[in-house]
Formats: C-alpha cells, sequence, structure tokens
C-alpha cells in the first residue's frame, strides 16, 4: 500500500497513517503528537526500522502541509471570487473599517454581511475593595471603554456579571502639569458619581503595586477636584498597606445639591440631619436604633427627597463611645453598600459640627473602620484606611 508515495506493510500501519493524516487536517495538535508516538512504539515489530518508518512518515507530514497551504490558498480565491460576485448583485454588502487594533501589515479591506456579529474584545479587570465597599477597576490606557454605564450596569450585577459597587477606570489625567492619573467612577446603576474615597485608595494600591508609579504621594484627578493619595508602605516598599487621602474643605451648603431643611420625612418617620459635600453630596443623620433601622427602606425614600435636585447618598449614624461613630451608608445609585469612603468623612464633619465628637474619629462600616481627621489647621479632611485586591479576570466589552 502506498500514502502520498509511501509505501506502508501492513493494514494496520496504514490505517494509523491515515488517522495522523486526519487529525493533523483537523488541527488537533495534542491528539496528533500523542498518536504518532504510539505509531512509532508499534512500528518495532514491523519489517523495517522504526527510523525508517519515521523518516517515511514525517514525508506524509510535509505531504499534508502542503496540501492544506495548497488547499487554504485555493479556498481564498475561491471565497474573493464569490465576495466580489456578492458584491456586484447584493445591497447586503457593508464595507467596514478594520479594527485600530488590526495589524498595520494587513492592508485588504475588510468587509462583513449584515447580521454577521464580530469578535468581542476581552477587558482584562481588576476586583479590588476598600473596607468591603468594592469595585471593578479597568485601565484605560489599554482598553477603550466606549459605553462606561452599560458597562457598569453588566458588569456590576452579582449573579449575572462580576458583582460589585460599581465600575472604576483609571486613565491619564487632562492636565498632566496639575495630576498623575486620573478616575471616573460609574455606580451600579450605571450614573456617574463625582467621587470615592474607597476607590482612590484602591487606585493608589493598584498604580503602585502594578509598577505604574513608584511615587508614594499621587496626585489624582476627580470630577470633584484634584485629590493627594499618600502610601504608607510595608518596611518591603513593595506593597501598600495603607492609604491617606486628603479629601479637601468639606462644604455646608451647596444650593445645587441641596436646597432643604435640616428636617426631613420618610413614610411617617421624621430624620433631623446635616449636609455635607464631599464634592458628592451627603445627608447624615443620627439615630439610637442603628442595629434595626431599615436602612433600605428608608435610605431608598431619602435619597429621591425633593431636598435633592442630583439624589443624595444618606448616612445613618450612631455615637457609640468617644470619638466613635457606627455608620450604615445608602449610596445614591448603588444601594447598601460595605463602606464609603466620602460618607466616613461626611459622618465624621456632621459630628464634629453637632459637638458629638471631636476632630478626630473613627468610623466603624460594615466593611471595616475609616480613621478621619477633620483639621483644624487647614480645614482639610484626611481619609486613612485599607485598600486589598480581590481578584483580576478577563470579561467580553
Amino acid at each position: 500500500m502506498f500514502v502520498f508515495g509511501c509505501k506502508i506493510n501492513t493494514f494496520c500501519q496504514y490505517f494509523k497513517a491515515i488517522k495522523n493524516i486526519s487529525l493533523l487536517l483537523f488541527h488537533d495538535y495534542f491528539k496528533f503528537i500523542q498518536s504518532y508516538r504510539i505509531l512509532l512504539t508499534n512500528c518495532k515489530h514491523s519489517s523495517f526500522s522504526s527510523l525508517q518508518f519515521e523518516r517515511r512518515l514525517n514525508f506524509i507530514i510535509i505531504s499534508c502541509i502542503y496540501f492544506l497551504v495548497y488547499s487554504n490558498k485555493k479556498s481564498y480565491l475561491c471565497n474573493r471570487n464569490q465576495t466580489n460576485s456578492y458584491r456586484k448583485h447584493s445591497k447586503d454588502y457593508q464595507k467596514v473599517k478594520p479594527h485600530k487594533r488590526q495589524d498595520v501589515r494587513d492592508k485588504r479591506r475588510v468587509f462583513k454581511l449584515k447580521g454577521q456579529r464580530n469578535m468581542k474584545e476581552t477587558v482584562h479587570f481588576t476586583k479590588m475593595h476598600g473596607a468591603g465597599n468594592d469595585y471593578i477597576y479597568v485601565d484605560t490606557q489599554l482598553y477603550n471603554i466606549l459605553d462606561p454605564e452599560k458597562a457598569a450596569i453588566a458588569w456590576s450585577a452579582y449573579h449575572t456579571g462580576i458583582g460589585s459597587d460599581g465600575l472604576v477606570l483609571i486613565g491619564k489625567p487632562q492636565d498632566g502639569r496639575r495630576a498623575d492619573y486620573s478616575m471616573r467612577i460609574f455606580n451600579a446603576d450605571g450614573s456617574e458619581a463625582m467621587m470615592c474615597g474607597n476607590a482612590s485608595r484602591c487606585i493608589g494600591k493598584y498604580l503602585y503595586e502594578k509598577g505604574l508609579t513608584r511615587k508614594e504621594t499621587i496626585l489624582l484627578e476627580t470630577l470633584s477636584g484634584i485629590k493627594i493619595l499618600k502610601l504608607h508602605l510595608q518596611d518591603n516598599k513593595k506593597v501598600v498597606d495603607s492609604v491617606t487621602v486628603d479629601m479637601q474643605k468639606p462644604r455646608l451648603e451647596n444650593p445645587q445639591q441641596f436646597r432643604g431643611s435640616s428636617v426631613l420625612e420618610a413614610d411617617g418617620r421624621i430624620f433631623e440631619g446635616t449636609y455635607v459635600c464631599m464634592g458628592n453630596p451627603h445627608f447624615v443623620t443620627f439615630v439610637d436604633d442603628i442595629d434595626t433601622i431599615d436602612i433600605a427602606h428608608y435610605g431608598k425614600i431619602l435619597e429621591r427627597d425633593e431636598a435633592f435636585p442630583q439624589r443624595c447618598n444618606i448616612e445613618f449614624a450612631q455615637i457609640t463611645d468617644t470619638d466613635i461613630i457606627r455608620t450604615r451608608v445608602w449610596e445614591r445609585g448603588s444601594g447598601i453598600t460595605m463602606a464609603c469612603g466620602t460618607g466616613a468623612c461626611a459622618t465624621a464633619v456632621a459630628a464634629a459640627q453637632t459637638k458629638r465628637a471631636g476632630r478626630k474619629s473613627s468610623i466603624v462600616m460594615d466593611g471595616g473602620t475609616l480613621e478621619i481627621e477633620y483639621s483644624e489647621a487647614d480645614d482639610h479632611v484626611y481619609m486613612t484606611g485599607p485598600a486589598a485586591f480581590v481578584f483580576e479576570g478577563e470579561i467580553e466589552l
């Protein structure tokens, strides 16, 4: 018997050679290699040496490769002729611009038919949390997220997506002379937030530990201004232990965000609170039953009160000890979260303003404790807390 001009002595060897050819034609390389080794082992009992058989089988492989190249070239020419013919006679033909990432050496025009789906681009993401406030982080220097609102909604879903409180985009600032990096943050409902304290700490850890910067003080551009991140490193200078963020001066009045009184009503219950702007709006109300109050019920109502034109983050706080404040948060656009950095700052400011606590306080949230200093020297609020990686992965854009 002959296979591509090579003599095979037995039917068994002929069958195995054909099997190898078939595996090669279907590009199953791992099975091909496995069968190839078995075939060489079995030929020890044949009428010629394994070296002779290996040489002949190698010739078969070369012949198969030549056949693949020739058939693919022929198929390409055939498809091109069919495409040109279709182009002349069909109105459904569309011309599509090459993708930006396409190899510049490929000068051929790219066409597709209506209804044909393109290959989806995958995006590498990192999930991090600060005191339990978890977000999805994407470096926009590597990926262009054209619709971050839609991505935030899809990816934040816990049962069908990654699961998070929102999406954070890290990028270059508009003015590189004033800041090192920029941050945009989108809540789980797709709405864009002005600022997030926990996310800013995570960005500091992300930038340093991924080697994007070796600075221990980072200037971060946000929609509420430039924030200064001071990294506290471990002794090995490789790991960020915690981050202090200069949240700047709080505002106690802002007509664009708050146009009401300090007393609000929700489903028959009266809440007296303090409005604090940390770039984003907060309403801090002190209660006596923080462990039993229905945060979801009252938080949802107060968030959309007519006193807040842009909606509002709601903090329910209780003094548990000297300068220790237990706080639970209903975040605008996300609902109940484990922690909120700007919410912790707002709580500390409200407590100091109402003489419930001093200028330094510990804010105990569901996900952890944040240390807040409302400085007398410059009236800035300084927030210190941890940041941690959760996991990384890839997801379709």
